[in-house]
């Protein structure tokens, strides 16, 4: 592409590949920077294109620049970028993560604060074991309040700034109070062990800056322009530290999209992009509306949804490409109809379209939606791989259910027994175990009969001798619980008895929650099996889910249909979109239904899904959908409701069956039930035949227009 070099500023621009709003966000200089960078924008050419220009152009060293990202990835993409654009002295400036660059101050800074430079960084995991340690010192039982739940509140109270003292104030139940008790030991632990976790990371460099003034003056010199990627993700430490930073010289340039913001479960708060002006009013605010990645009617489809939200900056995004086809809406009966669905629709694209499996997504609200779009992929012999997940019977909560019911139908089997001895903890461990293990090898024993003869074994105390008798009984009232009823209650009975699920929901964290629901639709796989292939005894289960388990040797070179989650969509695109589970409190989520600002991230995270899509997007409502094996009605999405008619063409789960489809008869002043919105008046009829369509005034949207060859109506008579 063209290079053109200005003689007198010796500035490069890059003429074919900027666009108008690009280069003035590229150029601008003197005052604080919002770029609001709708989907598909370009927003990552423009940072490394503003950071080149600050180097070539104004004679801005590099390790003046603090580029800040919220991926290690991100950040070395940029990186290398960059270094094309200007050189290797480019690889003198930061360009980090917050985690990271606060860290390389504190190296540097924090034995001002009483710990040495060579602290160590505690992990999730880590953090969890120092916890269980606090509540072991204080006397607490850990059944009643969960290490991992602790540590998310504890990591909660830090994204609002809250110190240990203050949260013991405003404790407001015996949870808040014992929490914060919790968290003031914990703090004093971690010192002791001269750690931090990643939150203290931000709140340790915000408190030296505090107390420091001449160490902050000192950062802001060296870093004296600053810029942030997704700034509409920042929580509040982060939001702080850059203010901080920024605050001497301003100059500060953020990008991000509103419309984007989808991660307030992590302490995200939307606010910071929402009131830039408000804290820089002389700041200037530059729109990237020219979309790169999608069609036009796609755009103009998710800008409709998005639209209904009131916090928001306004924007419209458009695009050079064509307008493509209309978003495709399918309502099918049921979950297992929807995999279906997909699955035929995938295998179209593949042979009449030419697409790769790779060109492919499918997006869900949460993790337990993939078990039939993976059962569905392993019969239909299309390869996938599941984003910043496990598969559903590779997640370890699932595992630990399967390998109860291995052991329940083979006391043999060693190797699931070895997996659950001790899940959940029963204070059955290793030492133990490998005491057992021993005795057995000298007996010939198989390891459940070893366990069987703990008495006998001398070198085991007698506490130890209890816990495994207990364990023992456990599994002997599983066996014989398992002849007397099915699958599905054998399964319920174990996650009961074992306190498995106790343990899960004592936690209360966003991931336990998902954890319960995948555990919850094992369920449902014992009802498909039974609705498939009649009556499903333990042996006939086990074997099905070994089969599911084991098929996925494909070959890569053939590439992959991605299914994940719609928060992990975000950042990537694929030409074929699937978005499923388009109903009312599965997408908005149940949790997001009393809290209109809920409802609004709900929605953001619809826009991000359907942005994803360059040529074809699909959305998926089920009339019913399983939970805990029993089928419940499902209301259409608002989300569905909010797109306008001239942007969706409706598909018929009938039609894609193969089953020959006749247009619906119908006069002005015929009442007909549509599956997606109800009972509704035709007001107007125009042409007939496989050509009739039909104005429809419905009770829950209004006017509709449809097409009578593809419409699911029935008339009523």
């Amino acid at each position: 592409m063209a290079k053109v070099r200005d003689k007198n500023t010796d500035s490069i621009f890059w003429e074919w590949e900027l666009n108008e709003r690009q280069r003035e966000a590229v150029e601008h200089m003197g005052s604080p920077l919002l770029i609001l960078a709708g989907a598909g924008s370009g927003k990552t050419r423009v940072l490394t294109y503003r950071i080149a220009n600050l180097i070539k152009s104004h004679g801005i060293k590099p390790w003046e620049i603090l580029a800040i990202t919220f991926t290690n990835k991100a950040a070395l993409e940029m990186r290398d970028r960059v270094i094309s654009l200007v050189g290797p002295t480019a690889k003198e400036m930061i360009i980090a993560t917050f985690h990271s660059a606060c860290a390389r101050i504190l190296r540097k800074e924090i034995e001002k604060l009483g710990y040495s430079s060579r602290f160590v960084i505690y992990d999730e995991a880590d953090s969890i074991r120092l916890i269980t340690s606090c509540l072991s010192e204080l006397g607490y039982d850990m059944r009643q309040y969960h290490p991992r739940g602790l540590r998310a509140h504890i990591s909660s109270l830090k994204n609002e700034m809250i110190d240990p003292d203050v949260a013991g104030i405003n404790s407001s139940n015996p949870f808040e109070k014992v929490a914060a008790e919790i968290y003031s030991l914990y703090q004093q632990k971690l010192k002791d062990n001269d750690a931090l976790d990643f939150d203290d990371l931000l709140l340790l460099v915000i408190n030296l800056f505090e107390i420091y003034p001449d160490v902050l003056k000192k950062y802001q010199e060296r870093f004296r322009h600053i810029l942030v990627d997704e700034y509409q993700d920042t929580n509040m430490p982060q939001y702080m530290f850059i203010k901080m930073l920024a605050g001497e010289h301003r100059n500060l340039c953020v990008v991000g999209d509103d419309d984007q913001g989808i991660y307030s479960w992590r302490g995200a708060d939307i606010r910071n992009i929402l009131e830039f002006e408000k804290d820089y009013p002389d700041a200037r605010v530059i729109k990237l509306e020219q979309n790169y990645r999608s069609t036009q009617t796609i755009l103009d489809a998710a800008g409709a949804v998005v639209s209904y939200n009131r916090s928001r900056k306004p924007k419209v995004l458009w695009t050079k490409n064509p307008p493509g086809d209309r978003v495709k809406v399918c309502v099918v009966p049921d979950e297992r109809a929807e995999a279906s669905f997909i699955v035929s629709e995938i295998k179209r694209l593949a042979e009449n379209h030419k697409a790769r499996y790779s060109d492919i997504a499918v997006f869900y609200r949460v993790h337990a939606q993939s078990r039939s779009l993976e059962e569905a992929m392993v019969r239909e012999g299309i390869p996938y791989r599941i984003f910043a997940g496990v598969k559903f019977y590779e997640r370890a909560e699932i595992k630990d259910i399967i390998a109860y019911l291995r052991v329940i139908h083979n006391p043999r089997d060693s190797i699931s027994l070895k997996r659950i001895i001790n899940v959940p903890s029963r204070g059955i461990g290793l030492k133990t175990l490998s005491v057992v293990e021993e005795y057995a090898g000298r007996t010939g024993l198989y390891l459940l009969d070893a366990l069987k003869d703990a008495d006998e074994i001398q070198a085991l105390g007698r506490m130890a001798k209890n816990k495994i008798k207990s364990f023992v009984e456990l599994l002997e009232d599983l066996i014989t619980f398992s002849r007397e009823h099915g699958v599905d209650e054998l399964i319920e009975e174990i996650w009961t008895r074992t306190g498995y699920m106790a343990e899960l929901e004592a936690e209360k964290t966003v991931e336990a929650e998902s954890r319960i629901l995948n555990l919850k639709e094992l369920l449902n796989v014992v009802v498909d099996f039974r609705d498939q292939y009649g009556a499903v005894t333990l042996e006939d289960f086990l074997e099905r889910v070994a089969l599911v388990n084991e098929i996925d040797d494909y070959d890569e070179k053939a590439g992959y249909v991605s299914l994940m989650t719609l928060h992990n969509a975000k950042g990537l695109e694929f030409p074929y979109v699937f978005i499923t589970g388009m109903e009312e409190g599965l997408f908005p989520h149940s949790r997001s239904m009393e809290d209109s600002k809920d409802i609004e991230e709900e929605r953001r995270l619809c826009y991000v899904g359907m942005t994803r899509a360059k040529k074809g997007l699909y959305l998926l409502r089920a009339l019913s959908r399983s939970y805990r094996g029993i089928s419940f009605s499902a209301m259409p999405s608002r989300f569905l409701l909010e797109i306008p008619d001239a942007f969706v063409e409706e598909l018929s789960w009938s039609d894609e069956r193969g089953i020959e489809q006749h247009p619906l008869e119908v006069e002005i002043g015929d009442t007909v039930i549509h599956e997606m919105w109800g009972e509704g008046v035709v007001l107007e009829v125009r042409g007939d035949g496989d050509d009739g369509e039909v104005s429809v005034d419905f009770e829950t949207v209004g006017v509709k227009n449809l097409m009578l060859k593809y419409a699911p109506l029935k008339k009523l008579t």
